[in-house]
């Protein structure tokens, strides 16, 4: 610089020609290497042209310091000042104990079981915990280095706005913000785009239904709603009207037992159809146990077999019924997908605003109305022929508006702004077929599912997708993490994760009823009536009985009365020798124990009579 200016023949690239060189007056490179300052430069190595440097040795060196004075050393590398010489290690040890780690800032967003709050650190930042956190330190371990987690400002993944302006994790990455957005993220194709996703580490996850679980309607005295209160009437009425006619057919058919006592009289099984009997008898003919002993007469006997054929009927429609019954009350679910949500108008529904699913149901609204006005304009074309414009001639529109019908049913259901908003909204309904229905992300769901016994996940997943880790666009991470999520996948490392976070998660409820459970047979709510009726059965028996006490001991009591004679009027009455005193037999010294009724139940007060052979 003390010489000439060189730059004034200064020849830029596109000036230059091999022709039309004009060689400096300025020597730099014998200038740079005359220079007589090594402290400041040192001695260069010249090569050739480009590859001038400064010949040094680098010494690396473990050194401890006690009390501010060095005590050890230990060299553990060396290098030779070069383009293409590596560092050469002499302690690997020392050498890793003592290599800075690189440290990664990750954006991620909290979404149960992937990422969760672990309370706080020292610093009062707070801690995560999940199925990421996890994989992230499973990756650290083959791949190197040391991160630094914080959330996302908005706490969204990343949606794109009518502007192209993104937001959540993907404007973090793009603002370089971070190096690693973390979570559930989706791979989606406008993502792509901007960022670069790893291989996949999740399965296919998509959009689905979440419900608040049916309850079946539970009755103790559930089996007597099999029939109705009419059908019940009739059978006890025609009930009361057999035993009656089953009364009077036995009361004056002189067939019958207690009409014609003579003939029957060396039958093992006598019995009189009363009207007690009668009752009895087509009581018991409806049950298992059977109505003991028919009546003699033909008359009474076809009355008994045709109460048998129609409590057979009666018993046999009742038996299936209930079991029908009970079953199809159980299975009884209103929504099973995304069409039957559609076609019904008592459920509302709507995804969580500003998310993904809503970008979904968008757009596929969108599309279908793009389909319409190309379909509009193809059939409204001027410069179509007679013939292509017949083939376009339909009455109805050929595409389906589903999704149109859709998003605005979403609309005017007014899209809940948090998850917990959206629960709460399912939780508040007034039953499965009748409130509000959350369509969302399907990890979302089936993590509340897992958590929550009154909520069910409906239908099958759609609009399925990827979950991976997304890294800035171009970045050498992609490739890195990459072979560590392989390795991983390889050594079935991923499937643990899965299993410790889903299976073996503590948050999840073991002790909610299984609805597959609830037909393997009848609940305590549905059959207890009939217990009850057993503890009705025996309080009436013990009144019955208390009553039977009382009547027989203060309403039936002998009272005393005078001594008188007694005539026997009508009947013969059988002696103890098998004679028969006839009817104006005199009978002294006897008592009636009911003087209102002198001819019956006699009792003897004095001594027997002589020469009458007496069984009293």
């Amino acid at each position: 610089m003390q010489g000439s200016d060189y730059r004034k023949k200064y020849v830029t690239c596109e000036e230059y020609t091999e022709s039309a060189h004009s060689p400096s007056d300025v020597d730099l490179l014998t200038a740079f290497t005359g220079v007589s300052h090594p402290e400041a430069y040192g001695q260069f190595s010249i090569t050739s042209n480009g590859h001038s440097l400064m010949n040094f040795q680098m010494e690396l060196s473990a050194v401890t310091i006690m009390n501010s004075i060095p005590v050890k050393r230990v060299d553990v590398a060396s290098w030779d000042a070069s383009l293409n010489k590596a560092l050469v290690v002499k302690d690997a040890p020392k050498m890793i104990k003592h290599s800075a780690v690189t440290v990664y800032r990750i954006v991620t967003v909290v979404q149960k079981p992937f990422i969760m709050y672990d309370g706080v650190d020292g610093k009062n930042q707070s801690k995560f915990k999940g199925y990421c956190i996890d994989l992230i330190d499973e990756i650290r371990n083959i791949t190197k280095f040391d991160y630094e987690i914080y959330e996302a400002p908005d706490n969204n993944f990343g949606n794109m706005d009518q502007n192209g302006n993104w937001n959540g994790m993907i404007k973090e990455l793009m603002l370089k913000n971070a190096d690693i957005a973390l979570g559930s993220l989706s791979v989606m194709a406008e993502r792509e785009n901007v960022v670069d996703f790893t291989v996949p580490y999740y399965d296919l996850v998509g959009i689905t239904i979440l419900m608040k679980k049916p309850k079946a309607a539970t009755s103790l005295f559930k089996f007597l709603t099999v029939l109705e209160n009419d059908v019940w009437l009739c059978i006890l009425a025609a009930y009361f009207f057999t035993s009656f006619l089953m009364w009077v057919f036995d009361r004056w058919s002189p067939y019958s037992y207690q009409n014609n006592r003579e003939k029957y009289k060396d039958d093992e099984e006598k019995r009189e159809f009363n009207l007690k009997e009668c009752l009895w008898f087509c009581m018991t003919s409806l049950t298992p146990q059977g109505g003991g002993e028919a009546p003699k007469n033909l008359s009474g006997r076809l009355v008994a077999a045709t109460w048998w054929l129609f409590g057979f009927i009666i018993i046999a429609s009742y038996t299936a019924n209930l079991a029908a019954f009970l079953t199809v009350s159980r299975l009884d679910t209103p929504v099973e997908s995304l069409d039957d949500l559609a076609k019904q108008y008592k459920i509302l529904y709507a995804p969580l605003n500003n998310s993904a699913s809503m970008t979904y149901f968008q757009r596929m609204s969108d599309i279908e109305d793009r389909f319409y006005e190309i379909w509009k304009d193809m059939s409204l074309n001027d410069s179509l022929s007679d013939v292509e414009r017949a083939k376009l001639a339909v009455w109805d529109y050929p595409v389906s508006d589903k999704y149109t019908k859709i998003w605005q049913a979403m609309r005017e259901a007014k899209f809940p702004n948090t998850l917990e908003e959206a629960v709460e909204r399912v939780r508040q309904s007034k039953s499965s077929s009748e409130g509000f229905a959350y369509v969302g992300d399907a990890t979302d769901i089936r993590y509340l599912v897992l958590t929550n016994c009154d909520l069910q996940m409906v239908g099958e997943e759609f609009s399925r997708k990827p979950y991976a880790i997304a890294t800035q666009q171009g970045s050498p991470l992609k490739d890195q993490f990459n072979n560590a999520i392989l390795q991983l996948l390889n050594k079935r490392k991923l499937e643990k994760l899965k299993e410790k976070w889903w299976n073996q998660n503590s948050e999840k409820r073991r002790d909610c009823e299984k609805q597959d459970d609830q037909t393997d047979g009848i609940s305590i709510q549905n059959i207890g009536g009939v217990f009850i009726v057993i503890f009705v059965g025996i309080g009436m028996a013990c009144i019955t009985l208390a009553f039977e006490y009382w009547w027989y001991k203060y309403k039936r009591h002998p009272r005393v009365a005078d001594t008188d004679t007694v005539v026997v009027h009508s009947r013969q009455i059988p002696t103890a020798s098998g004679g028969k005193l006839e009817a104006g037999t005199t009978l002294q010294g006897f008592r009636p124990r009911n003087p209102a009724y002198p001819g019956h139940n006699l009792r003897r007060n004095v001594a027997p009579m002589t020469g009458v052979n007496n069984p009293w």
